[in-house]
């Protein structure tokens, strides 16, 4: 009997191990998450880890995560996109423009001045890449699409006040398109990913660069340098970088269907619309720390604005052209991207019904 009850208890735990028996209880699966965003940094605290919480809460404890900030499974920022692909990692929070060239559509976003408030450009985003550019990553299970709050000018011994302060300065850029903008504004453009900004900064190798208020103390930008330049919001940020979280497709597809629901339930438009309010909502805690170190914090006048933006300007020609050489009509994509931002902007803009 003794001997019986052993093998019920044995068939038992096989059975439900085994795949493909949905019937019975399911495993907890883990999902194992990747970033090069340090520990620290507020991109990390105050969206990854929460939406990772809400994900595991509304499984049930069923779909759990190992997280691993600062690229601590090895590879660099550029890689991630592919680690997500290949199954290296199950999920990745990543700058689809670390890769040039690679994802041209999306490209748009950053174009000079297109943007000036994330919650509505990341809808934008979200809403442009289903319709205009439903195959851009089309190697991974797109989870959200983001973008940052307006990108700025951080530089270690020279205020920037107009484009004519940049000539001779070597600023650090984020993607192929943003470094093309600096270079078109006057500075020497150098591309790099943002983990590697402090290093360059110590040692000279960048005389400044350009991120968002929320990015400054994770990388200790207000210790490296004395002088911020920031655009007014109306007239349009300098700048945004484009961000892609993105699941490995064999693995969200090895889901159970109610497992599936859950991961589902948190991507999409409203997912990527909170997680670019999140981040620029966390803009002032940047700025707040510069201001602690007494730096010098300047607003570029409307004025001097405008020459920066015709300078600028030369990106978005480029990049229709470089769209219609690639067989996708360029002015057709800027224009939907513009009028998405407008009408998600005006969404966000109107008064809540009571």
């Amino acid at each position: 009997m003794i001997q019986r009850r052993t093998l019920l208890k044995t068939s038992a735990a096989v059975a439900l191990g085994a795949p493909g028996l949905s019937g019975l209880a399911q495993q907890a699966v883990t999902l194992k998450f990747h970033t090069f965003m340090a520990p620290q940094s507020n991109v990390w605290l105050t969206m990854h880890k929460p939406w990772m919480e809400k994900v595991e809460k509304e499984s049930g404890g069923r779909i759990k995560f190992e997280g691993y900030p600062a690229m601590q499974l090895g590879g660099t920022p550029v890689q991630l996109y592919d680690q997500a692909k290949d199954g290296v990692v199950d999920i990745v929070w990543t700058l689809p423009g670390n890769t040039a060239g690679r994802f041209p559509r999306i490209e748009v976003f950053e174009l000079p001045f297109m943007m000036n408030n994330a919650e509505a450009t990341s809808k934008a985003y979200w809403e442009y890449v289903q319709t205009m550019a439903p195959d851009e990553f089309k190697d991974v299970q797109v989870l959200a699409l983001q973008v940052h709050g307006p990108g700025m000018f951080h530089t270690k011994d020279k205020l920037i006040k107009t484009a004519d302060d940049l000539r001779g300065m070597k600023v650090r850029g984020p993607t192929r398109q943003i470094t093309k903008m600096l270079g078109f504004v006057g500075a020497t453009p150098v591309g790099m990913p943002l983990p590697a900004i402090p290093d360059a900064l110590s040692k000279g190798t960048i005389d400044g660069c350009v991120i968002p208020w929320e990015v400054v103390p994770s990388v200790k930008v207000h210790e490296l340098t004395k002088f911020h330049s920031e655009f007014e919001n109306s007239g349009g940020a300098l700048y945004t970088t484009t961000f892609v979280m993105g699941m490995n497709k064999a693995k969200y597809n090895s889901l159970a269907p109610e497992l599936k629901k859950v991961i589902d339930n948190n991507s999409g438009m409203a997912t990527s619309a909170w997680l670019g309010k999140t981040q620029q909502g966390n803009d002032p805690v940047g700025r707040k720390a510069a201001e602690d170190r007494k730096n010098t914090i300047y607003q570029i006048t409307a004025a001097d604005a405008q020459e920066f933006k015709r300078k600028a300007r030369l990106v978005e020609v480029e990049w229709v052209e470089d769209m219609n050489k690639r067989n996708y009509d360029g002015k057709k994509l800027l224009e939907t991207a513009r009028a998405l931002i407008e009408k998600h902007g005006k969404a966000a803009a109107a008064p809540k019904k009571a």
